[in-house]
């Protein structure tokens, strides 16, 4: 039987410098699809969305952080969390 009143997971997503300049957006609120659990899916999700997103999430360098603290491809995203996408920072 099918179930109702399922509420989706919900996050919170936020792009920083150079990717945030090449999406053309700062942060969006997002509905976590079935299947996305950690950040590895979440970012081929959103790379799946094509052209610029695929282009601007690409690079192994990319960092992400949950909830403020520094992530890796492995790491969960559940309902609620702030995740964060920045390219690495260069020092001078």
């Amino acid at each position: 039987p099918a179930v109702f009143g399922i509420v989706p997971m919900s996050v919170k997503l936020l792009y920083f410098a150079s990717l945030r300049e090449q999406l053309g957006l700062g942060e969006e609120r997002l509905d976590l699809p079935t299947g996305v659990s950690n950040v590895a899916e979440l970012r081929e999700h959103l790379s799946a969305r094509g052209d610029v997103w695929a282009t601007a999430l690409a690079g192994k360098a990319l960092r992400v952080a949950v909830n403020q603290d520094l992530a890796r491809l492995d790491s969960a995203v559940k309902d609620g969390d702030e995740v964060a996408f920045f390219p690495p920072v260069t020092g001078g």
